[in-house]
């Protein structure tokens, strides 16, 4: 699956939202009430279902965004997610645009939370750029979605698919991995972590606490 940020050199979005952004611009592509129709979308997804999964996030700006928006695929802020397609066949007008260049840094002060959806924790420790942070979230929106119950899915999917994000230090993040009801990503290692690495996962609402950034504490 192809993605693309929008990241303009004046004013660029800031991280959290970004991340956010791209978990849910991913799940929505495969929730479309078009994979359940035959045709097009639904057939590029069970191809790339059937194979290892791998997401490819590249940077846009200016005409170059506009542009990618003509193509099949789902746009949530700053991020489009593009139906999925064999590296071959990847438009040129995605192609074209940069993997490299898509960090952002950190953000300040506190950071908006919904405590009735659910929380995807990132391993700050790994040090993801935002580009590879993006990937990940996005697989961990995938998976948990394919880990709950079908009529839960298709609400919170009727809804929007809200969800928080939060990086947090690795010894954070190990108990929030400990925790019953985490759905963990282990990345292939293609790119900036080792293989095999637990680079996110996502808790269920309720499970993350945002005042004290641990889990298991927030009811």
């Amino acid at each position: 699956m192809q993605m693309a940020i929008n990241l303009p050199k004046q004013d660029p979005p800031a991280r959290n939202a970004m991340l956010i952004d791209a978990a849910r611009a991913a799940l929505l592509v495969c929730l479309d009430e078009r994979a359940e129709r035959d045709g097009f979308w639904r057939e590029r997804l069970e191809a790339w279902y059937s194979r290892r999964i791998r997401k490819v996030v590249r940077r846009a700006r200016n005409k170059a965004w506009d542009d990618v928006q003509a193509l099949p695929g789902v746009t949530v802020g700053s991020v489009r997610a593009f139906v999925p397609s064999a590296v071959s066949e990847v438009p040129h007008e995605l192609a074209n645009l940069q993997i490299r260049g898509t960090d952002l840094p950190a953000d300040e002060g506190p950071l908006p939370f919904d405590p009735t959806a659910p929380t995807i924790v990132v391993d700050a420790s790994l040090e993801m750029t935002a580009g590879k942070a993006a990937a990940q979230v996005g697989h961990a929106s995938m998976l948990y979605a394919a880990a709950r119950p079908e009529g839960e899915v298709r609400k919170w999917a009727a809804a929007g698919c809200p969800l928080n994000v939060r990086e947090v230090p690795a010894d954070v993040f190990a108990a929030c991995a400990a925790h019953p009801g985490a759905v963990p990503v282990r990345d292939a290692g293609f790119t900036e972590v080792a293989p095999g690495s637990m680079t996110v996962l996502t808790l269920p609402p309720g499970a993350f606490d945002p005042a004290s950034g641990r889990p298991g504490q927030y009811s």
